[in-house]
């Protein structure tokens, strides 16, 4: 069965090029961006892990913790690492797990039925630090991730996690949010001190409130 959002991610030991980990103990109380890659060099998979790489303060910033896989095994993961520190201009600073006998893909169900079984489809989980699965992408192998969209999204959880408030369409961070329909109008200026706006009874909007 397919992970759904609000279910629990599964668990899992594993071998990675930084070492052998519990998923649930790396993970600590943080949250984390898992995603994997149909096989090792790869070329559009090489442009993202470097970028991952660059972007790790800014995961950092958000309490986040970024994990790939492959079902290449760790020594093929190693040289692959050499080629992404190379062409990308970057240091590998998160972990690629090696799930050479497809368990964790399994579990995850990065295995497409109809692909060949020693290819994982381009998926991203992003996981809260309740293990709760929070977002799910599946890209086509055709199509580089947008990094800037996964750190978009955790902004958005993070932020409606802590407040009565959704984000609305292309929202970014420092930008007005909706407030949520389960608070009155009138109940408004207590919750949400810096204004709101009044579009229609259903659609309120507010300065961002960790602002």
């Amino acid at each position: 069965m397919p992970l759904r959002l609000g279910d629990t991610a599964p668990n899992f030991d594993a071998k990675t090029t930084e070492g052998d980990i519990n998923f649930y103990d790396w993970a600590g109380d943080q949250w984390v961006v898992l995603y994997s890659h149909p096989s090792d060099y790869t070329p559009v998979c090489t442009t993202e892990l470097g970028r991952t790489a660059q972007l790790k303060e800014d995961f950092e910033k958000r309490n986040a913790k970024v994990i790939a896989l492959s079902v290449d095994d760790l020594k093929s993961h190693q040289g692959w690492v050499k080629d992404i520190e190379e062409t990308q201009n970057c240091t590998m600073n998160f972990p690629i797990i090696a799930d050479s006998d497809k368990s964790i893909a399994t579990a995850y169900d990065m295995l497409h039925p109809k692909a060949d079984s020693n290819f994982t489809v381009r998926s991203v989980f992003i996981i809260d630090p309740q293990h709760k699965v929070r977002l799910t992408l599946t890209y086509p192998p055709s199509t580089g991730r947008n990094f800037q969209e996964i750190l978009r999204v955790l902004d958005s959880l993070q932020l409606t996690d802590g407040y009565s408030v959704a984000t609305p369409v292309d929202w970014n961070d420092g930008e007005d949010v909706v407030v949520s329909p389960s608070i009155k109008t009138e109940d408004i200026p207590d919750k949400f001190p810096k204004g709101h706006k009044v579009i229609k009874p259903y659609l309120r909007t507010t300065p961002q409130p960790n602002r």
